[in-house]
């Protein structure tokens, strides 16, 4: 049923859809980016295909192929009603990613904001007419869009400030078995920690307590207490 909603979306849209597929048997249209919002208003409102539910959305960065449009942006739409599901992309954005715009399907599914503005923060990818486009895992300050394939792994992002805002509550520094991967605190930490002889006060047992009751166990005194 789904390759029936590829034949509905090709007439209705003539021209506008690129290619058609069902590569793994995900039926798929890639579609004219500036047809992007109108083929999912046409998905959404069209009885023969009712697609009610978005799902998901995200993009794809083709560098390494030197492709222009260098970007994909992928959705996946489903019907209840129908029983049928479908997949849409379309390409944007130049060789060096400039031009990667396109337009939001928030209007048309509100479930889409958190996935665009995810796909503007670690893509790059302007959704225009996004009701609140900002960054949503990445701190404003944040230069670059850390997913793109030429964004180097080993840049440092500049220092800024401690933000001075009222009751914003700042936390105390991390302790030293804080922000260290799994296994590091569970042996590497632990051992330094009974090597070194280390107190429950020194790993916030008992001793750091707020009238006999404790405010945390660091993993050296789970150790001891095992």
């Amino acid at each position: 049923m789904s390759k029936k909603v590829l034949e509905i979306l090709t007439a209705q849209f003539p021209g506008a859809v690129l290619e058609t597929h069902s590569q793994f048997g995900d039926d798929t249209a890639v579609v004219d980016p500036a047809v992007w919002r109108d083929v999912a208003l046409f998905l959404r409102n069209d009885p023969r295909t009712l697609m009610n539910m978005f799902i998901d959305l995200t993009a794809v960065d083709y560098l390494w192929r030197g492709d222009v449009p260098r970007f994909e942006v992928v959705c996946h739409l489903r019907s209840f009603e129908r029983n049928h599901r479908i997949r849409i992309k379309a390409r944007v954005g130049d060789e060096e990613g400039n031009g990667a715009e396109i337009d939001s399907i928030v209007p048309v599914w509100k479930g889409a904001n958190w996935f665009e503005r995810e796909c503007y923060d670690l893509l790059g990818i302007v959704f225009r007419g996004h009701p609140d486009l900002r960054r949503i895992l990445m701190y404003p300050e944040f230069e670059g869009h850390p997913l793109r394939k030429d964004y180097p792994a080993n840049r440092i992002q500049p220092l800024i400030p401690f933000r001075e805002v009222p009751n914003i509550g700042k936390l105390p520094p991390f302790g030293p078995d804080e922000g260290m991967s799994f296994g590091r605190q569970t042996h590497d930490f632990a051992l330094l920690n009974a090597g070194a002889g280390a107190s429950l006060e020194s790993t916030g047992g008992d001793e750091a307590s707020d009238n006999g009751k404790p405010q945390g166990i660091g993993v050296g005194a789970l150790q001891e207490r095992s």
